[in-house]
């Protein structure tokens, strides 16, 4: 995948800078995105990668504007096609919703409502956003998204209510909502993590075909990096709500900075690893509660190369190539020791 040669690479859609959100809770408050910054481009895909309890998922309603109490935003800008979302009331972020930015869910039987046909739901995000449309064209639109997001038989498919389809299928009746308005930027949110690993991969490839057919930019929300190496241009890693590490798909997965990285890597089930009927790794530890992060890196308990600096304060995000940053004192020795495949 080369986001270079699509159309408008240049064309920055999403510029998110500095954004750190926070939950009240029993007098403390709990930042779960901390001073993150990033960009994405038009026709590129972006993945934003780890473990449960890093900041992935708030993150992405972050930039929607989503965050509920006792959660909330409390710095950082959100520019989507140079307009900052953050200045926007609730109104006004309802029209950007699922207009120029929307999301899909890890899970679409709790995102679709099952009293409500699937063609009606798609086609009430249509009439909410272009009110000059008719029901009858509306309903023609949600066909040929239905058809283009590769529902058989999509005109007989719009009267079904959710239950009668498949996982797969109503994952692409999710994926039919958010283009419906054809956004400048869809993220996706652990888009296939209840669908078995075939139809995981033709949700997946349906996602590059549309970004490519649709000019989008794309955020991939995911634990699993077998996904980032075949769809993703560059990557985000992300620990305890922290970016710690970002780079190209090339850097990221042949000369990862930050341990964290390499652990993630490290722990990937591969042939080798099969045929010699070896145990898959594991990263010893758990993510640290929010409540109780230490005062330097977070994965410093966790590191085989953490010492006495890494646990007195916590590393700033170094440069080590063009694009390629990570947080850790010890990233340039890291970077400059290859992984293999």
């Amino acid at each position: 995948m080369n986001a270079a040669s699509a159309p408008d690479a240049n064309e920055v859609v999403l510029d998110v800078r500095g954004l750190t959100s926070a939950f009240q809770l029993s007098g403390s408050s709990i930042v779960a995105v901390n001073d993150v910054s990033l960009t994405v481009r038009r026709g590129e895909t972006l993945a934003v990668v780890g473990e449960s309890g890093s900041g992935k998922s708030v993150l992405a309603m972050s930039i929607m504007g989503l965050v509920e109490s006792p959660g909330r935003i409390v710095a950082g800008q959100v520019f989507l096609a140079g307009r900052d979302l953050r200045t926007l009331d609730e109104e006004g972020l309802r029209a950007v919703r699922g207009r120029d930015l929307s999301i899909v869910f890890q899970e679409p039987s709790t995102s679709l409502n099952p009293l409500m046909t699937v063609g009606r739901q798609v086609a009430e995000a249509i009439l909410e956003h272009e009110p000059e449309v008719s029901p009858r064209a509306a309903m023609d639109r949600v066909i040929e998204r239905f058809r283009l997001v590769g529902i058989p038989a999509p005109e007989l498919r719009i009267r079904d209510y959710p239950h009668q389809l498949s996982g797969g299928m109503r994952q692409r009746v999710m994926i039919a909502m958010a283009l419906a308005c054809k956004p400048a930027l869809l993220l996706a949110d652990e888009p296939t993590t209840a669908l078995d690993v075939t139809v995981q991969a033709q949700v997946l490839g349906l996602i590059d075909d549309l970004k490519a057919q649709l000019g989008m930019a794309v955020i991939l929300i995911t634990h699993d990096l077998g996904i980032v190496a075949d769809h993703a241009d560059r990557v985000v890693v992300m620990y305890a709500g922290r970016k710690v590490e970002e780079g190209s798909i090339d850097a990221i997965l042949t000369h990862p900075a930050h341990p964290y990285t390499r652990a993630l890597l490290a722990c990937r089930p591969g042939v080798a690893r099969a045929l010699d009927d070896k145990p898959l790794l594991e990263i010893p530890g758990v993510v640290p509660p929010l409540d109780q992060l230490p005062a330097g890196c977070a994965f410093a308990d966790r590191c085989p190369s953490a010492g006495d600096a890494c646990r007195a304060s916590q590393p700033d995000l170094v440069d080590l190539a063009a694009g390629h940053r990570a947080a850790c004192f010890v990233a340039a020795e890291h970077a400059a020791r290859p992984v293999g495949p």
